[in-house]
């Protein structure tokens, strides 16, 4: 099968790119050529997603039979993808738990009923949304979604779940919010990569919740398997949350994982039925986190974080102002 992989160098996009290859499809991806090459063995097509020749220029004879969409960050890109990819027989599409209107704080249940975002507010969750609906009309019956939460594994540039086990390895006293019991639910990116192109082969369609199963750990349990995996001694500080807040502690930016309370307390609970049934993957979380710092010790320096997002991790002089009282 032709398989078009829209992104194919960043994180998710370089595991479905190596899923498809293994799986013995023809692949090519689309960037804009400005952050490396995709796994070898894909053909690589560049332009801009967000200029409606662009896709059709790099395109050229190659006709795809499917896609799978990675890289949608504006409007303008899923009405070109549309346009110009209206006839695959399958078209898996990543979006995102944001595109719910009601997420965060949750809880999210079935996909069909819950609503998402009518708005042209040009934030991530109601762009999201758009092209949802976009190329679902482009596509009918034969367009997936896949509503993605958090998402772990090799090449996270993302980083989360990397500035934890950096932090863990160091070791001493290191500071944690006083909320290790709040639930956490992650999908491997490996296991979402080749669910989503089976999905896209397949021309599987409808909404789906793409991420771990409600339950799966707390942060404590994370946290702890982190420490095992590299081996540190790190010793667990916990701070209380209005403490932290007061401090100027930025939830899920300065402590990666960690939401205030009240919205931890639904924000993890998400409806996977319809992921399970349909065959999403879910490895044990210990092989995520070990094979996460094991490709951390391959990397010397890791590019900025995507599409702007800051960088993660609590600065080493504000956890010293909030180690120094206890």
């Amino acid at each position: 099968m032709r398989l078009l992989v829209l992104g194919g160098t960043h994180f998710l996009g370089r595991h479905v790119v190596a899923a498809a290859l293994d799986r013995g499809h023809e692949v090519a991806t689309f960037t804009r050529g400005v952050s490396g090459a995709p796994p070898a063995g894909a053909r690589a097509l560049h332009g801009d997603r967000d200029d409606p020749a662009a896709l059709p220029a790099a395109l050229g004879g190659w006709a795809p039979e499917a896609v799978v969409d990675t890289s949608c960050q504006s409007r303008a890109a899923a009405r070109n993808a549309a346009a110009a990819l209206g006839d695959v027989r399958g078209y898996a599409f990543v979006s995102s738990l944001n595109a719910y209107a009601g997420w965060p704080p949750g809880p999210i249940g079935p996909e069909d009923g819950e609503p998402t975002w009518e708005s042209d507010a040009e934030e991530y969750g109601p762009v999201k949304a758009e092209a949802e609906r976009v190329l679902a009309a482009a596509h009918p019956g034969r367009f997936l979604t896949a509503r993605a939460g958090l998402i772990a594994g090799p090449f996270d540039d993302v980083d989360r779940l990397g500035w934890w086990l950096r932090r863990i390895a160091a070791g001493g006293p290191v500071v944690v919010p006083d909320a290790l019991d709040q639930p956490i639910a992650a999908v491997d990116a490996r296991d979402l990569a080749g669910w989503l192109v089976d999905a896209a082969a397949a021309g599987r369609a409808g909404a789906v919740n793409a991420t771990g199963p409600a339950g799966m750990t707390t942060l404590g349990g994370l946290l702890e398997l982190c420490r095992e995996v590299t081996g540190g001694d790190a010793r667990w500080v916990p701070v209380p949350e209005e403490e932290l807040l007061a401090a100027g502690v930025e939830p899920w930016v300065h402590l990666p994982l960690w939401l205030p309370r009240e919205t931890a307390r639904t924000a993890w609970d998400v409806d996977t039925t319809r992921a399970r049934e349909l065959g999403l993957p879910s490895r044990p979380l210990r092989e995520t986190v070990a094979d996460t710092w094991a490709w951390l010790q391959t990397v010397d320096a890791l590019p900025e974080p995507p599409h702007g997002l800051p960088r993660p991790g609590l600065p080493r002089e504000l956890e010293a102002v909030l180690l120094a009282v206890r």
